[in-house]
């Protein structure tokens, strides 16, 4: 027994990874028993404490268990559960109309107390504060009266030359002269739909999407349709070219990258098909890709859309919100050929951004922390997914079905036609608990039984007696509708 360890911080991570490695190949069979942990210390050349700590991570998931005056033993496997069906609909104009339930979903967004399954946001203890506050420290002695004044329109010069260096690592031919900074991924967002689209246009969206696109088209007084997203590849350019094919389409907005909540990833290859159907029919593509960067296979950091565009017909959309700081706000656009439209919407929406958070963000950039931090914070993601896939089956009602994406922050769980997700929202709501319903995340009633968890990195007795309270009450739900 020999492991090569890879990182300082997170030595019992790796251990941890090992030994699951070694009982998924069967190396160690169910009810064998474990080397002691101070064989395990040992020969591992690590700490007693870093294999303690291992070992008690992988009961906590349910992997191995402890037996009195006898050591660690594997448990018996638990096979993950089916992955939900692709939605069965048609291509259609969607009714929008969901305000007042997204509303009491995002009014629990930040509310403390509540156990997080339903808000897509990393634990506050896995986020860079102390590396921000030392650099945001930093600036605000350095740059004296600058800090204090409006910041260009288009953003600070630092933080675009780096978002533009990030950017061709994934295959953009982009400059930082491309890059357009925003509040957050939202604003990128609204940007990208007011430069391509008016009041009354048809705006092609996957199904089921983020909540939030469904409103903010809502407000944009634009029309929906809806194009059906399969849990593993996303949308088809099949069923895309139908749509362009049937409506006057303005514009497509897809997230091809762990799509929220579906957690679906386009292959390459379709991507690539995709973007150049959307050129044929001159429709502009609005990528959102915040959840690029949170993939957990070793494949490495899938490719946005972007990187197939030779155009400028895809405007890129992400941010630093679900990896870096919620609350710095700090979003970004490559608009391509319709960045002087973005730029002219921009200064007359909120002029520009603050400087100090792109100032901040740009130098913790600038320093190499990101790639260091996001290998932390998507082992940490990754492995509580994996603990709650373990726990579904045990939990939740039989026939429940679950997603197994590759990246991103989110399950999403198919449960039985008797459970209603918005009725399980509120009941959960009770407990201290937030879910996102299903009904939220279409314009169609094809989601009504399902729900959103997200996984936000940790792990503790807390968010496991959450998970069986959830699938307690969803049970509860079966047994009174008989």
């Amino acid at each position: 027994m020999a492991m090569q360890m890879i990182s300082k911080d997170f030595k019992y991570q790796n251990l941890e990874h090992y030994l699951i490695d070694m009982i998924e190949t069967g190396r160690f069979d169910v009810g064998e028993k474990l080397p002691s942990l101070r064989d395990v210390s040992q020969k591992m050349n690590v700490s007693l404490a870093t294999v303690t700590h291992a070992y008690m991570e992988l009961e906590k998931k349910g992997i191995i268990e402890a037996r009195p005056r006898s050591g660690y033993y594997v448990r018996q496997k638990v096979a993950h559960l089916p992955i939900p069906d692709s939605p069965e609909h048609n291509v259609q104009r969607g009714n929008l109309s969901r305000t007042q339930l997204i509303q009491t979903v995002l009014g629990i967004v930040g509310e403390k107390g509540m156990l997080p399954f339903g808000c897509i946001c990393a634990d506050s203890s896995l986020l860079p504060h102390k590396a921000l506050a030392r650099i945001m420290n930093s600036v605000l002695r350095s740059s004296g009266q600058d800090i204090v004044g409006y910041e260009s329109i288009q953003g600070n010069p630092l933080l675009r030359k780096q978002v533009s260096w990030r950017m061709q690592e994934h295959g953009c031919r982009v400059t930082s002269n491309d890059v357009l900074v925003t509040f957050g991924a939202m604003e990128a967002l609204y940007l990208a739909l007011r430069s391509t689209t008016r009041p009354g246009d048809n705006v092609v969206i996957q199904s089921p999407t983020y909540f939030c696109f469904l409103q903010l088209l809502e407000n944009l007084g634009l029309r929906a349709i809806e194009v059906a997203s399969c849990p593993t590849n996303g949308v088809s350019p099949r069923d895309l070219d139908r749509a362009f094919s049937r409506f006057d389409i303005a514009a497509c907005i897809l997230a091809p990258n762990f799509n929220n909540p579906d957690g679906s990833l386009i292959p390459d290859v379709v991507k690539k098909e995709i973007v150049t159907l959307c050129e044929s029919y001159h429709i502009p593509l609005i990528e959102d890709d915040v959840s690029g960067d949170l993939y957990c296979d070793t494949d490495g950091r899938p490719r946005p859309l972007k990187s197939f565009d030779k155009t400028g017909n895809v405007i890129h959309c992400s941010s630093f919100s679900k990896t870096i700081a919620p609350g710095f706000r700090v979003g970004y656009m490559i608009p391509g050929k319709k960045l002087d439209k973005a730029l002219e919407i921009k200064a007359t929406t909120n002029v520009s951004c603050s400087t100090p958070t792109q100032l901040a963000v740009g130098k913790y950039l600038e320093e190499g922390l990101y790639d260091r931090h996001l290998r932390k914070l998507r082992t940490c993601i990754c492995n509580q997914r994996s603990t709650m896939q373990q726990y579904l089956p045990e939990y939740f009602p039989e026939g429940t079905r679950a997603t197994q994406p590759k990246g991103g922050g989110v399950l999403w769980v198919e449960l039985p036609k008797q459970v209603d997700g918005t009725k399980l929202f509120f009941d959960v709501k009770k407990y201290n608990i937030s879910i996102s319903p299903g009904a939220i995340f279409s314009t169609s009633d094809s989601f009504t039984n399902f729900i959103r968890l997200s996984c936000v990195g940790f792990w503790n007795e807390d968010m496991r007696a959450g998970l069986e309270t959830i699938g307690r009450l969803a049970k509860e739900q079966i047994e009174q509708n008989g």
